[in-house]
């Protein structure tokens, strides 16, 4: 298999299902350029990306296993930088990956999540005074940046310990991690402000530690060698939870809510008793994947993929990166059928991706599904005669191929 004439990925995001949807149409694995050139290999196929996300022989370590990063071609002004460069579980692989997450699942605990439903519910019912007071006298709301953005953002804040004046500037940066298509200035500056407001929040909890989750992390140790987080594991630790654990349940939410208002039949289902919000909340993640792509995989050997189900013949080289195509698997006709692409409530199996698979399954996935679980009923209960304010097609996309969600939800609330 030889990696000729990729498709160039739009690094804005404009078209997310329109590109997944060329993308499998060039088999279940095809050659993609990624911004400032750089080549992957695009998986599609639901059953071989599940493979490949539990295969040993694929890491996520881009120093020891990606040959591109080897030959220094890889630099801080790439985009997509911060996704391969931190040192975290997200980026480490084997007994490495291992020690990393134990030591941040001691921290990270069921317990802390559930114990967090009530301040979920307060603060959804603030927002939705704030939505009420926006929408009155029939104004038009944007439902992202009222409630489907603040509402995870201040679960992280109530989860960290975050002081309150660092709130807006972690905002900024959050969303700077998202814009694929920046330019070098704008990499370097948002890489520089969110380590300084990570070295902010670290030192008000050395100072002050709370039951929270910064300090946990940095109490954290693993019993057998007594280790602990180095301090920049410490940071682009508290990186990785901010960024991943805000932004894939802010697209959760208002995907949800734009499929919901698209498909009224759906809703009504929902209404009706015929299909519960858990059935919303999956079927929104296999169909709306709140991360459309995520960079990056790499091959530590050569990968046979007709020994995992891919095509016979193909070979995925060492050192080649991969890259993991959820909104394309998301729509799979092989997994789903010939109607992948409806978003359907009541579809018997929602199986998804949107989480990832292995040993590298999302550890914040149950509080992203809490959240939802909380917003959405009390969103629709409260507003039963939501509607959109704009067309279905007229929503613009967030800056990014990585990042599945709108740049805007206007509705009336009725």
């Amino acid at each position: 298999m030889e990696f000729s004439h990729p498709m160039v990925i739009d690094p804005t995001g404009r078209d997310i299902h329109g590109e997944a949807a060329r993308i499998r149409e060039r088999g279940p694995v095809t050659p993609v350029e990624l911004p400032h050139g750089v080549p992957a290999w695009a998986v599609s196929s639901a059953p071989l990306l599940k493979r490949l996300l539990t295969d040993p022989r694929v890491s996520k370590d881009a120093r020891r296993h990606w040959q591109r990063w080897a030959d220094g071609e890889v630099s801080p002004d790439w985009p997509l930088y911060t996704w391969v460069a931190v040192q975290n579980m997200f980026t480490a692989y084997g007994t490495e990956h291992k020690r990393l997450r134990t030591l941040v699942s001691k921290a990270f605990t069921a317990r802390r999540t559930a114990a967090l439903r009530p301040r979920i519910q307060e603060i959804t019912a603030a927002l939705l005074d704030r939505v009420a007071k926006a929408g009155a006298d029939g104004l038009e709301v944007d439902l992202r940046e009222e409630f489907c953005y603040p509402l995870p953002i201040q679960v992280m804040g109530e989860l960290l310990g975050l002081p309150e004046e660092l709130g807006a500037e972690l905002r900024v940066v959050v969303d700077g991690v998202f814009h694929t298509s920046a330019d070098a200035a704008e990499v370097a500056d948002v890489y520089a402000r969110f380590y300084a407001v990570l070295g902010e929040l670290v030192a008000a909890k050395r100072a002050a530690p709370g039951d929270d989750l910064t300090s946990a992390l940095i109490s954290a140790h693993e019993e057998e060698s007594g280790t602990r987080l180095s301090e920049q594991e410490l940071l682009d630790t508290l990186m990785l939870m901010i960024s991943a654990g805000h932004e894939t349940t802010v697209n959760l939410l208002d995907n949800a809510v734009h499929a919901l208002l698209t498909h009224p039949a759906q809703l009504a289902h929902v209404r009706e008793g015929r299909a519960s919000w858990d059935d919303v909340i999956e079927e929104t993640l296999r169909a709306e994947a709140p991360v459309a792509s995520l960079p990056l995989r790499y091959a530590v050997e050569d990968l046979p993929l007709g020994e995992l189900g891919g095509p016979d013949g193909a070979v995925i080289r060492k050192g080649d990166a991969i890259l993991a195509a959820y909104a394309a698997a998301g729509r799979d006709p092989r997994q789903h059928g010939p109607d992948a692409a409806v978003f359907d409530v009541t579809r018997a199996s929602k199986d998804h991706l949107a989480f990832g698979y292995g040993v590298h399954h999302c550890l914040g996935a149950p509080l992203g599904r809490l959240e939802a679980r909380v917003a959405l009923p009390a969103l629709f209960d409260r507003f039963p005669g939501l509607t959109l304010a704009e067309p279905a097609g007229g929503l613009a996309p967030v800056d990014s191929f990585i990042s599945h969600g709108h740049r805007s939800l206007p509705v009336l609330t009725g």
